[in-house]
């Protein structure tokens, strides 16, 4: 079988159509959620990473 670069980029057009693409806003929103929940992460591995220093230290002795 031989491969058709024309043949593969007409179906590559069709089935970009098929799509359904976001909205800019929709876009918008999902990317601020995004920022907030790695914000959100970033500000609980860093409690968790302290609390654990905390206990670490206290149980080895460590100044």
């Amino acid at each position: 079988m031989a491969f058709s670069p024309f043949k593969f980029l007409q179906e590559v057009r069709s089935e970009t159509a098929k799509v359904t693409w976001p909205t800019r806003r929709e876009t918008v929103i999902t990317t601020i959620m995004v920022f907030v929940m790695v914000a959100l992460a970033s500000v609980f591995f860093f409690a968790a990473d302290q609390i654990i220093r905390i206990f670490v230290t206290a149980v080895l002795g460590i100044h």
